[in-house]
């Protein structure tokens, strides 16, 4: 009788998640080459496909319906057995993934993340950045970092700053040029760095003051979907650009970088890091928790 290992059975469980080889392969630390080797080898085993192939789409059969109705808890259960087993190490070790927006990913790096590492040596951190919400549970993660006001209701959350702001900044050289926006509006008549949602739409600069939200719809030489290149940009008097103030804050200490309508830039919610209640955690996770925890109340 043939045995299958593990990684067949995620594999094949990770595909129907993720709806394709490559994004499965990338979410199991394959290559797309041996994922889809393991899953020939499954199906030749087994005597029947799993999986419907095309070009353009992959879809599970009717066997493979029903076979991941059968292996789908099965395979939950001896990996929360695995967990319990993980549970009872004294040093930590083994592999957290987390997922972040990229700005969240920034902020928690230096003062969390490098830290850790330095601390438990024998843990590997996968730490994932999108800016779509994503179902942490669903998708394999172990912990979340997002906007405090993000943060599902039946998920556990740890503060990890203080309240953020924006921040609209140019170099002094472009305002001295220029001149300086003191209200949104006067943005209209700006060259601005415009910026491109992971959705494919342009973002509205969103400002406030005394809790009246604005929109503005700026324009301006280029469009970038990526904070360092608009940062490069604003840096090289291209135009102002509008960031996390926490991505733009050593500039501004240098006087590189001049902010902009700091008034209608209020507070925003804070970070918080975020998981589902876990009967039997690991020693890296546990860790993890203690030392965000330790960390938050400092403030990061």
């Amino acid at each position: 009788m043939s045995r299958h290992s593990l990684i067949e059975l995620d594999a094949v469980l990770s595909i129907m998640r993720k709806g394709s080889f490559r994004a499965a392969a990338i979410d199991l630390g394959l290559s797309t080459t041996a994922l889809s080797n393991a899953i020939g080898k499954l199906e030749r085993q087994l005597g029947v496909r799993i999986f419907n192939r095309t070009t353009r789409s992959v879809s599970l059969t009717d066997a493979g319906r029903t076979f991941v109705d059968r292996v789908g808890p099965a395979l939950k259960d001896i990996h929360e057995a695995m967990e319990t087993v993980r549970s009872q190490q004294e040093v930590p070790s083994g592999t957290l993934r987390i997922n972040a927006f990229p700005s969240a990913a920034r902020e928690i790096m230096a003062p969390l993340i490098l830290p850790f590492l330095r601390r438990f040596p024998l843990v590997h951190i996968d730490l994932v950045t999108e800016g779509r919400l994503v179902d942490v549970v669903g998708e394999g993660f172990d912990l979340g970092v997002r906007s405090a006001d993000l943060v599902p209701s039946d998920m556990i959350a740890i503060p990890l700053c203080g309240r953020r702001h924006f921040a609209v900044v140019a170099t002094p050289e472009y305002f001295e040029r220029q001149g300086r926006p003191h209200v949104p509006a006067d943005l209209r008549s700006h060259r601005c760095i415009r910026v491109r949602l992971p959705n494919g739409a342009l973002y509205r600069w969103h400002l406030e003051r005394n809790g009246e939200p604005v929109e503005i719809d700026v324009d301006g030489p280029i469009t970038l979907d990526e904070a360092s290149l608009a940062r490069m940009a604003v840096l090289d008097s291209l135009g102002i650009g509008f960031f996390m103030e926490s991505d733009v804050r050593e500039d501004l200490a240098a006087g590189h970088l001049v902010r902009a309508l700091q008034d209608w830039t209020p507070p925003i919610a804070p970070l918080a890091l975020y998981y589902p209640s876990r009967r039997n955690p690991s020693a890296a996770f546990k860790a993890f928790i203690d030392l965000a925890r330790e960390r938050g109340n400092a403030t990061l």
